[in-house]
C-alpha cells in the first residue's frame, strides 16, 4: 500500500527545528497581517517582496532606493513608505513594484522555512489556491504558523486547521500530528463565526488599540484571490 502523504502543523517558529524537513512544502501563515497583506500585494500586480528579518536590513535597503513596508508591534516604522495593513498594498501603489518587507513575525517564519523543499505564503484569501496546489504537488506539508514573538496564537492556527482540513478531504494525505488534530479541532468551532471567533485573540486587540483592526474581516474573508506567492532565491514572486 503506497503511503500517504503527511499533514504537520507547527504551531510556532520556536520548535519548527523539529518540524523542518528538506523534502516537505511549507506553507507560512500570518494571518493578521503579513501573509495577507503579501497574497494582496500579489494581487494587486507586486513584482517582487524581499522579505528581511531586521530593521537595519531594511533601513539599509531604503538607502540603497528601494520602496519599504517595516512595522514592529503593528506600527510602521519611521523611515518606511508604508506599514503591513493589506489595505497599503493596494494596485496604485504596489503595481510594478519591488518592496522590501519587514515584520515582527511574518518575514522571521519566512526565512526560517527555506530550508525546506519551497515555502509558500498562506492566506484565507488564497486557501483553495493552496489546497489544489498542495493536493497536485504531492508532497508532506508542513503548516507553520507565525505566532507572536514565538508565542501560540489563535488566528494562524485556526487558519493551519481550515487548510489541513480540506487536505485530509484528499485520499492522499493524513496526520499523527496532534497539533494538527488540535487546529482541525479549532477550525471547526471557529468556522461557524470566523470573525467574531476572533475577537477573542490577543493580535485583535493589539490592533484595536492602534486603530488597525479594520482589516479583520478582509483579512478573513475566503478565496478572493487564486495567486501563490513563494519563496526562489531569497525573494517572494509569484508562483506560475
Amino acid at each position: 500500500m503506497k503511503q500517504k502523504l503527511q499533514i504537520e502543523v507547527c504551531l510556532t517558529p520556536a520548535v519548527f527545528e523539529k518540524y523542518q524537513n528538506p523534502d516537505s512544502n511549507v506553507v507560512v501563515i500570518d494571518i493578521l497581517r503579513a501573509t495577507s497583506a503579501i497574497c494582496t500585494a500579489f494581487m494587486n500586480g507586486v513584482d517582487t517582496l524581499i522579505p528581511v528579518r531586521t530593521l537595519d536590513e531594511a533601513k539599509a535597503m531604503k538607502e540603497q532606493g528601494y520602496l519599504v513596508a517595516a512595522e514592529r508591534d503593528g506600527l510602521v516604522k519611521d523611515f518606511a513608505d508604508f506599514g503591513n495593513s493589506p489595505f497599503n498594498f493596494s494596485k496604485e501603489r504596489v503595481q510594478g513594484n519591488t518592496i522590501v518587507y519587514s515584520t515582527t513575525n511574518g518575514t522571521n517564519a519566512i526565512q526560517m522555512a527555506d530550508t525546506c523543499n519551497a515555502v509558500l505564503i498562506g492566506s484565507f484569501l488564497n486557501l483553495s489556491a493552496l489546497e489544489q496546489y498542495l493536493v497536485k504537488n504531492n508532497r508532506d506539508v508542513v503548516l507553520l504558523c507565525a505566532a507572536w514573538k514565538d508565542k501560540f496564537n489563535l488566528e494562524d492556527t485556526v487558519f493551519a486547521g481550515a487548510l489541513a482540513a480540506r487536505l485530509l478531504s484528499h485520499a492522499n494525505f493524513s496526520t499523527i500530528c496532534d497539533s494538527t488534530h488540535a487546529s482541525v479541532d479549532l477550525w471547526n468551532i471557529a468556522k461557524k463565526d470566523l470573525v467574531g471567533y476572533m475577537e477573542k485573540s490577543a493580535q485583535r486587540e493589539r490592533l484595536r488599540k492602534n486603530n488597525l483592526d479594520d482589516v479583520i474581516p478582509y483579512c478573513h474573508t475566503l478565496d478572493l484571490t487564486d495567486t501563490i506567492p513563494f519563496l526562489k532565491d531569497g525573494k517572494l514572486i509569484l508562483l506560475t
